[in-house]
């Protein structure tokens, strides 16, 4: 058995049992990928996918072992890999970041710009998705550290720390009527055309739940992953607009527009920062752990890795 076996098995469970697929992402041929995975099998004298023909149609049970043993060999192999390049080559190598649309455009910029004047060797590579999926990139080492505000806890695969919180708030062009009034209620803006982020991505899950709670429906005509789109279209006159904090505080406010905070509507959000459970951390990523808040700390990210630490500790 090889390493070429161990990662067309577990290329063929991420592409859905897609041997086409899984040659693809692995840049090698389908046949090539099918006749490993048989040679595995035989060596080991299981099967680990149950076949229809020639198509494969499930993990068995034998190969659900496999797999999680195969996950670890891996894990360890990218770990020692990691190890050799942050003792060989002196704090270079590429830093690999998976995070939403929102944490890249207002939170990382600053820690981004200060890793890299620590370890000017290091490069960056930003990867942007939906919390989700930043969560698969994280899980297929695709990224070293993740950063969002939901989803990131679903998975037990990883192990996520609390980064810091925020708020919502209601955006209005300055001449908007319901800026007389001293309290603005779910009820109020119940009333109103609604411009927010689309349900996957930045706190929106506190939005719906707090207008569910009050039995109200909530008229959004428009939804965006961007800030800045939201932002946009409010200035054209479509709508209220609610987004994060950070996209109308400093440099980042709009100048045509009006920001009123809305924790007292829908409450906070916890940012998480994450990282795949068992992976090896080098040293310029603890660093830029740090830098993204004070409540983290190199000794607490690595208790954590091993096991130790709860939310209760920050």
């Amino acid at each position: 058995m090889n390493l070429h076996q161990f990662r067309f098995v577990q290329e063929a469970v991420r592409r859905n049992l897609n041997l086409t697929e899984a040659a693809k992402a692995l840049h090698t041929s389908q046949p090539g990928v099918s006749k490993a995975i048989i040679e595995l099998e035989d060596e080991l004298g299981i099967e680990i996918f149950a076949r229809h023909g020639k198509r494969i149609k499930r993990v068995t049970e034998p190969g659900v072992q496999v797999l999680k043993s195969i996950e670890i060999i891996l894990r360890e192999v990218n770990n020692l890999k990691r190890i050799g390049e942050q003792y060989s080559a002196q704090d270079s190598g590429t830093l690999s970041i998976a995070t939403t649309h929102t944490q890249a455009r207002y939170v990382l910029p600053g820690p981004v710009a200060q890793l890299r004047l620590a370890y000017p060797k290091v490069a960056i590579s930003l990867h942007q998705g939906s919390p989700d999926q930043v969560a698969r990139m994280l899980m297929e080492e695709v990224a070293e550290i993740g950063m969002a505000t939901e989803s990131l806890v679903n998975y037990p695969e990883l192990v996520t720390l609390p980064c810091y919180e925020w708020q919502h708030v209601l955006v209005f062009p300055f001449d908007h009527p319901l800026l007389e009034r001293e309290r603005i209620t779910l009820e109020d803006l119940a009333q109103l055309p609604l411009i927010t982020y689309h349900p996957s991505y930045t706190g929106r899950t506190r939005i719906d739940q707090a207008f569910a709670l009050r039995h109200l429906q909530p008229n959004i005509v428009l939804e965006a992953i961007d800030s800045d789109v939201i932002k946009t279209y409010v200035k054209l006159g479509m709508g209220v607009g609610i987004v994060a904090e950070m996209a109308m505080q400093g440099e980042n406010a709009t100048p045509d527009l009006v920001a009123r905070p809305a924790a007292q509507l829908f409450g906070h959000n916890l940012a998480r920062v994450a990282f795949k459970r068992g992976t090896y951390l080098r040293h310029f990523v603890l660093r830029f752990a740090e830098l993204l808040s004070d409540r983290l700390s190199r000794d607490l990210i690595l208790r954590a890795m091993s096991g130790t630490p709860d939310d209760y500790e920050l």
